[in-house]
């Protein structure tokens, strides 16, 4: 439109030109020229200075278009960086402006290419994020720190313009990988410390379990001291007590390490005791000669003898240890008889008693040591002792290294226990204090509370009364929020305890006064399950408060069972009479009537009451398969009759195709009767939708074709007769029997009028002489259409009454050949 405007002014400014007279402006013309390439100039320079003055980024896209030169132009779209309007200006320039085009087509590639390189980056920054989580939560240990430092670098030089949100997902799965590196870490100390204890401990049962043999063998050259000994076994037992802490010491190394200890403190002991009596050792020795042979009692006394069997029992000198040469001389000394005197005999039938109870004592004894059961055994080692008192000497001689043994572990254990239990004892105090400020629900309050003070049980108690008193303030302390809960916890029983009595009392009214031979079934079963319900959510109750009720509860279920059982099992009953009958239906004939009462079953079904639920659906299950039966049966039917209804269009389809093209072919009248009669043959009903529409179609096009060739047939039946007419008379035995009753075959005959009434009935024009006639004739066809009590049943029998009416005229009256041939003519149109 504009490029049309354009020629037309420009097409009328040229024919003003031509038609302007000549002046001669050439000096105005300069100057405007002049003035307007000034004004070029200025806009040129200001446009540059708007470019330099680092404009709007829409101002840029307007001087890259339409800035007056190329260099404006091109430093504009230079200066473009937002991608909406580089398309904008690219797409305007493409085809206009070269370089403005290739400078906005490498800037748009430019920021493809640094879009497609932040996508990378971010793609990458999205794999470390995910690496680092998945590092987070894996199992794989191995080179674990050294990958968490390759994904560090590596976020290192892509964290620049990463969002908060990915820093703070990548710090925090750092974070959990750090983590977990100082729990591996510290898994790793752990092991190395247990390890590191272990070979302390094995080192101390070494050392001193060497010491003990080299004792017991006496193969060493210089005894060592008693100072040594003592230095040893307390820096061992420090050595010991460090390697056990915060670990676990098998039984069987505990009880090496007792026994070890045990018998190096005897052996101390023993030699402490021993220098102790060497003074009166030295004494006794004195009283016999060097050299002389010891002489029996009478010899040297009774008193001297006593001397040294009591000096032997002071010692106690362990029977595993050599003999030292003092103790020798004592058990020499001691040898000696006294004179025969009267010797109580004990009674041996108790003693034996006391024995075993000792021995089983002495068992249970061993075994709570070795348990570290430090309250037990201390018992157990009392009662111990007050029976080997009771005991004479020689039932005591079997237990006294047994005893001794036991006595030492139990120092050991007493010792050991005070210095383990007592650090715990203090935390279970502060766990205690902890938990007492806590805000949690008191039913786990009051259990973790159960569970520290049997923890402080299982310590065996503590000695020191301050904190036994701090562990029990903390208790008690903290079971004071629990109280008040307990207390609402306990109403609420009693409330609970109300609402099952209430259940209790109405159940037991409903069974009373139920009229059960009319009763609604469904409501029965629906009570019973509500009271079970609701019993279900009385609840906490007193054990013992609810006993009674539970048992009252439980008889009125089990009365409203047993009559909900009989109402079930009666249904149940109805139920399986009625699949029996289902399955009856699945043979019987005739198929319609059996879905019928297959249907009324279904309803009968439905309006029975209560069942089991697993008996109900074993009976569903059944019915479900007889019904599907029966129905099946209707598809087997049903499928047949497809079957045979695509027979059938196949058959009618072959027809149909040939009447196809016999009807395009225009086959004559024969042909056509001949499918006609074919397809009469077979029923519309038995074939499909789509093939009866076809054979109804087709059948109306045949029976068109037909009509169509009976009215060719009889208009040149009746063309023929016409044209025979003209030559001569027609004789009226060889016209139509129709023809010679028709009324008017005695009337004089218009020719004229025939022939306009067969172009009225043709629809055809009449010649304008006959026009004036044909209105006459067409008004009185219209009057003696309205006053007759019939119409004709068709224009080709009122045609034919009109070539009746012409071909049987009198022999007197003859038609013109024009009038004749426009007869022809009209005949021909109806066609």
């Amino acid at each position: 439109m504009a490029a049309f405007l354009r020629r037309l002014f420009k097409s009328r400014t040229t024919q003003l030109k031509k038609t302007a007279p000549a002046v001669n402006k050439q000096p105005q013309q300069t100057d405007d020229a002049k003035t307007a390439k000034e004004d070029r100039g200025a806009r040129i320079a200001k446009q540059l200075e708007a470019v330099q003055g680092m404009p709007a980024q829409t101002k840029l896209a307007e001087l890259a278009i339409g800035g007056l030169t190329a260099e404006v132009r091109s430093r504009a779209a230079s200066g473009l960086r937002d991608e909406a309007l580089l398309h904008d200006v690219i797409r305007q320039a493409k085809g206009r402006d070269k370089g403005v085009f290739q400078i906005v087509r490498q800037a748009l590639q430019q920021l493809r290419d640094a879009q497609a390189a932040q996508n990378e980056l971010e793609e990458k920054r999205q794999q470390l994020i995910q690496q680092a989580q998945d590092q987070a939560r894996s199992e794989d240990t191995i080179l674990y720190e050294p990958r968490l430092d390759t994904l560090l670098k590596q976020w290192k030089s892509v964290e620049t313009g990463a969002s908060n949100e990915q820093i703070t997902e990548f710090l925090s799965a750092t974070h959990q990988c750090r983590e977990r590196i100082r729990e591996v870490q510290q898994q790793q100390l752990q092991r190395q410390q247990q390890q590191e204890k272990l070979d302390q401990r094995k080192q101390t049962l070494a050392l001193l379990g060497e010491t003990l043999t080299q004792l017991k063998a006496n193969d060493i050259s210089e005894p060592p001291t008693l100072t040594a000994l003592d230095a040893l076994l307390k820096t061992q037992h420090n050595r010991w007590i460090e390697a056990s802490e915060s670990t676990d010491v098998s039984a069987p190394e505990q009880t090496r390490y007792n026994s070890t200890s045990a018998g190096l403190r005897d052996y101390v002991e023993a030699h402490q005791r021993l220098m102790q009596a060497q003074e009166q050792i030295a004494t006794l020795s004195v009283s016999t000669a060097p050299g002389d042979e010891i002489k029996d009692d009478a010899e040297l006394g009774v008193e001297t003898a006593d001397q040294a069997k009591t000096l032997l029992a002071i010692l106690e000198w362990p029977t595993v240890f050599p003999l030292p040469e003092p103790v020798i001389v004592l058990q020499a000394l001691a040898k000696q008889r006294k004179k025969a005197e009267p010797v109580e005999q004990p009674d041996l039938a108790r003693q034996n008693s006391l024995s075993t109870d000792l021995d089983r004592l002495l068992t249970e004894l061993d075994s709570a040591l070795e348990n570290k059961q430090l309250k037990p055994a201390k018992q157990l080692l009392k009662n111990a002792q007050q029976i080997a008192k009771k005991l004479d000497s020689r039932h005591q001689k079997p237990f006294a290294a047994r005893m001794q043994l036991l006595q030492g572990q139990f120092n050991e254990l007493s010792d050991w226990q005070g210095f383990a239990t007592t650090p715990k004892q203090i935390a279970l105090c502060e766990q205690m204090e902890h938990l007492a400020a806590q805000p949690i629900d008191p039913e786990a309050k009051a259990a973790h509370i159960k569970e520290l003070q049997e923890e402080w049980k299982s310590l065996g108690g503590s000695s020191d009364r301050l904190l036994w008193a701090r562990f029990k303030q903390a208790s008690d302390a903290a079971y004071e929020p629990c109280k008040a809960y307990f207390a609402a916890k306990s109403d609420l029983k009693h409330a609970n305890l109300a609402t099952r009595q209430l259940i209790c009392q109405q159940l037991q009214e409903f069974m009373a006064q139920a009229d059960w031979p009319s009763i609604d079934w469904k409501v029965a079963e629906r009570i019973h399950q509500t009271a079970r319900q609701e019993w279900k959510a009385a609840w906490p109750v007193e054990f013992r408060d609810n006993r009674p009720l539970q048992k009252q509860f439980d008889e009125l279920l089990k009365q409203l069972d047993a009559k909900l059982n009989n109402e079930r099992q009666r249904n149940e009953a109805l139920k399986q009479a009625i699949v029996a009958s289902a399955e009856e239906l699945m043979t019987a004939e005739p198929l319609a009537n059996a879905m019928v009462q297959a249907k009324e079953l279904q309803g009968h079904w439905q309006a029975i009451g209560i069942t089991r639920h697993r008996e109900d659906r074993k009976l569903w299950q059944a019915f479900r398969q007889a019904c599907d039966a029966i129905f099946a049966r209707r598809e087997q039917e049903n499928s047949l009759q497809k079957q045979a209804v695509v027979a059938a269009d196949e058959q009618v389809n072959i027809i149909l195709e040939c009447a196809d093209q016999a009807l395009s072919a225009s086959t004559n009248s024969d042909e056509l009767s001949a499918i006609w009669t074919e397809l009469a043959a077979h029923s519309p009903q038995a074939l499909s939708a789509s093939t009866r529409d076809r054979y109804n179609d087709v059948r109306q096009r045949l029976h068109t074709a037909k009509q169509r060739q009976e009215l060719v047939t009889r208009l040149q039946q009746w063309t023929g007769c016409i044209q025979a007419r003209g030559q001569a008379p027609i004789d009226r035995t060889n016209v139509p029997l129709e023809w010679t009753k028709f009324n008017q075959l005695d009337q004089p005959i218009d020719f004229q009028e025939l022939a306009i009434r067969t172009e009225i009935l043709a629809d055809q024009p009449s010649p304008v002489a006959d026009q004036r006639k044909r209105m006459e004739i067409q008004v009185q066809r219209l009057a003696q259409s309205i006053g007759a009590a019939e119409q004709s049943a068709s224009p080709l029998t009122d045609a034919e009454k009109l070539v009746a009416l012409w071909c049987l005229a009198p022999a007197s009256v003859a038609a013109s050949k024009e009038l004749e041939q426009r007869m022809l003519n009209a005949l021909e149109s109806l066609v």
